[in-house]
């Protein structure tokens, strides 16, 4: 019999634990009771709102942390709901004020739908929308219906969009337009932060300002330092200028760019574009400087030059623009390619330099010195004359030699991009290779005089003037012994000629180049 109480008494013990368990889920579930603070005026109609009381003038409610303030309310005690009508103010501490002309508020649920003029204020910003639905468990607005959110920085304006009390965040999704004093966002989807200005793309977006225009498809923005990075099919595009990166970095104050990997900058009114693999572009000087692959290339009427060393720097306004490449230098072009430490182009002028071990290859012809000159035609985009300064060697190949030119100095015209007329000025020597009408050698010449002027003709001498007391002869080709048949300093650098764009990228080890 004991055994019998004892196991009933700890069956009455366990159905009562589950009552209370189930009788304390139920009282959470129905939440804290809303308080009626003050009515003017009260009344009950059961017939028409049965099981509620209808509140005239003046109705103040109160629930967990909430005033709500309205001309007229229905309450429903039972579900513990609201229903608020005319110049409806839900305050919520110090942090949030709203006002609408209609809510309704859940008090086991703590979610409020409100609509008509709906304006909601909290420190960092003010959301005006038609309809919003506000559940202060999660401390989370959603609107559905186009809303309007003002902060200290920007006006932003979105079809749809989440706003996360907890941390300032906006989710703002279709048609989202962030309004800047110096410029206009427009995306598709971003999280924007309105503490501190700090605005997250998903998605297509532009900023258009008075100075450029900004795309990505994803990046950063933080509009109050002015400072943004992108990371998907990013450009900045101005009047004639235009930037494409896998990732760009932007800072608006002091116009300035970085931006990494396949890069192209391209300068739509000189027709050309830079290339590499990292680059700084300084908006307020127009210049730009590219590494690690860095390419420019430059597009003619008629063909492009391609253009590499380890640095590219191009700075200056169109008009004045200079291009420079250091270290590793080498061009190519379908008529003329080159190589040297470093490089100065004058796009105003046409003036190119070409300094420290500097070699051209115009056609057939190599032509070496301490420095070297290029000068072409702005306007027509054909070179048009050569200078090279001490030790200018030029070389051509023969089918059984090479002709050479030498002397102190080199001027040259050139005749429809090809080298016609050299003149050596000082200690000029000359071996040439002498043909007939019909292309058979019939002579070696060796000659040295103060200067020499030839017109060449497919890579060989077709004319020659020797100025100031020549001294030299034509030997027959048997009678001149393989030793004497190159000049001193003779140096053959065929092996470093770039034969296609992609061969200036290729390192030299014989030359360190």
């Amino acid at each position: 019999m004991r055994k019998f109480d004892s196991k009933y008494n700890g069956l009455k013990t366990g159905l009562f634990l589950i009552s209370i368990l189930l009788f304390t889920t139920f009282c959470y579930a129905q939440g804290k009771k809303i308080t009626i603070v003050h009515a003017d005026n009260s009344t009950i109609d059961e017939e028409r709102l049965p099981g509620a009381t209808i509140l005239l003038g003046n109705v103040k409610i109160k629930h967990e942390g909430i005033i709500l303030e309205c001309k007229k309310a229905i309450h429903y005690k039972n579900n513990n709901f609201i229903k608020a009508y005319g110049d409806v103010i839900l305050n919520q501490g110090d942090t949030i004020i709203q006002t609408s002309r209609y809510t309704e508020y859940n008090g086991n649920t703590k979610k409020a739908l409100s609509w008509g003029n709906v304006v909601i204020k909290d420190p960092q910003m003010t959301l005006r929308t038609d309809t919003l639905e506000f559940d202060r468990t999660r401390q989370f607005l959603f609107y559905k219906y186009f809303a309007t959110i003002k902060d200290s920085t920007n006006i932003l304006t979105s079809n749809t969009g989440n706003y996360y009390l907890t941390n300032n965040k906006f989710q703002a999704i279709s048609d989202v337009v962030i309004t800047n004093p110096d410029y206009i966002l427009n995306s598709n989807h971003l999280d924007y932060y309105t503490n501190s200005g700090q605005a997250f793309l998903y998605g297509a977006s532009t900023i258009i300002s008075n100075d450029n225009l900004i795309y990505s498809e994803r990046g950063f923005y933080d509009t109050k330092l002015n400072k943004s990075y992108f990371t998907k099919n990013a450009r900045i595009e101005y009047n004639d200028r235009e930037i494409k990166a896998d990732s760009l970095y932007y800072d608006r104050n002091i116009g300035f760019a970085s931006a990494t990997n396949n890069i192209q900058i391209i300068d739509t009114l000189n027709n050309s574009i830079l290339k590499g693999n990292y680059a700084e572009y300084f908006e307020k000087l127009d210049s730009a400087f590219v590494i690690n692959k860095a390419v420019a290339i430059t597009n003619t009427n008629t063909d492009s030059l391609f253009i590499h060393g380890d640095t590219l720097l191009v700075t200056g306004k169109p008009e004045k623009r200079i291009i420079r490449a250091y270290h590793h230098v080498k061009f190519f072009k379908s008529d003329m390619s080159g190589k040297c430490d470093s490089l100065h182009t004058n796009q105003a002028s046409g003036l190119t330099q070409m300094f420290k071990n500097p070699v051209l290859w115009s056609n057939d012809s190599q032509i070496t010195g301490d420095t070297i000159q290029l000068l072409n035609n702005p306007k027509t985009e054909k070179l048009d004359s050569l200078k090279v300064r001490s030790n200018a060697f030029v070389i051509s190949k023969d089918s059984v030699g090479f002709n050479q030119i030498k002397g102190r100095n080199l001027y040259g015209k050139f005749k429809d991009n090809d080298l016609h007329f050299v003149s050596i000025i000082g200690n000029a020597e000359v071996i040439q290779f002498v043909r007939n009408d019909t292309k058979d050698l019939i002579g070696i010449n060796k000659t040295t005089c103060s200067s020499i002027e030839f017109i060449l003709k497919d890579g060989g001498i077709e004319n020659a003037k020797f100025i100031t007391q020549p001294e030299g002869e034509t030997f027959p080709p048997s009678n001149l012994p393989e030793n004497v048949r190159k000049l001193r300093g003779f140096l053959w650098r065929e092996d470093e000629r770039p034969l296609t764009k992609d061969d200036i990228f290729v390192m030299n080890e014989e030359t360190n180049q």
